[in-house]
């Protein structure tokens, strides 16, 4: 089986719509997609309406988190998307990216940049609008030469000069929520050193005494020496590891498939799920 747990459509900052992607996904020969949007399950209808014949959907969503100044992202899988505290803090985080983008669009004006809110709105179309939306407005101005491009201090980084917060679940409460709705939690690229700051070793044994079932390992942002030393800690912290792709599309280089979980991490991860359940593809 081929399995990748961690992917991005258009109701978010990907560049498939829901349908595309698990049509994509089948022809990449994968047997089990996630579908994991930032902070909204607002793509999962249309993706397992559209869901072809031997492929397997998992429902999910990758919460936008923050601990002591550092944003993180935690993947929550097969959790009630009716969980009535859960889906309140997810619009609360999905209605504060409109004003945090207008103010990165307002800061990039300044520093000279003639980019405009409508601009990056119509990038973003229906999405979750985020950083990407924003860097794909920069490559299209030629201010930059690709969307990774952006995230630097020089422009959008954590921190850098046109950045700006947005609200952010306490990972511990995003922890707590997805579990109390049945849900599975694995923390998204915890050493993705080129992001910007990443939590400490430390941080990561706490989550894992507050019910973190995961991390993600394989992924494309980890380099060899950084998924052994993940591997270890999991091993010593009692966590499942993860391997997927992060695929958005055309905006980043990753293909769907470039990295995969083990079937056994997988068959884990739906026998503690009480709150959703895989779908089998009917040839939508």
């Amino acid at each position: 089986m081929r399995i990748d747990l961690h992917t991005h459509s258009t109701a978010s900052d990907g560049t498939d719509t829901p349908a595309e992607l698990v049509r994509n996904a089948a022809a990449a020969g994968l047997d089990v997609v996630a579908l994991t949007d930032h902070d909204t399950v607002g793509g999962h209808a249309e993706a397992r309406a559209a869901l072809p014949e031997g492929l397997t959907l998992v429902t999910g969503t990758e919460f936008s988190c923050r601990i002591d100044g550092v944003s993180l992202h935690m993947l929550g899988y097969l959790f009630d998307p009716e969980e009535p505290e859960l889906a309140r803090e997810r619009e609360l985080v999905r209605d504060d990216r409109v004003p945090r983008a207008q103010a990165m669009v307002g800061k990039l004006r300044d520093l000279g940049v003639p980019i405009t809110w409508g601009q990056v709105a119509r990038i973003a179309g229906d999405g979750a609008v985020g950083r990407p939306h924003i860097a794909t407005a920069l490559v299209d101005l030629g201010v930059i030469a690709s969307v990774s491009d952006a995230f630097t201090p020089q422009w959008l980084a954590n921190n850098g000069r046109a950045y700006a917060e947005k609200h952010e679940l306490d990972p511990f409460d995003a922890i707590r929520l997805v579990k109390a709705a049945g849900g599975v939690t694995v923390f998204a690229h915890p050493l993705a050193v080129k992001r910007g700051s990443c939590v400490p070793e430390s941080a990561i044994a706490e989550l894992a005494a507050a019910g973190l079932d995961g991390i993600e390992v394989d992924h494309m942002d980890h380099d060899e020496p950084t998924r052994a030393r993940l591997r270890g800690l999991a091993a010593d912290l009692g966590l499942l590891t993860t391997g997927s792709s992060d695929y958005h599309g055309s905006r980043k280089t990753c293909r769907l498939g470039d990295c995969t979980t083990d079937p056994e991490i997988y068959g884990e991860i739906v026998r503690r799920a009480t709150g959703a359940f895989p779908v089998p593809g009917a040839g939508g």
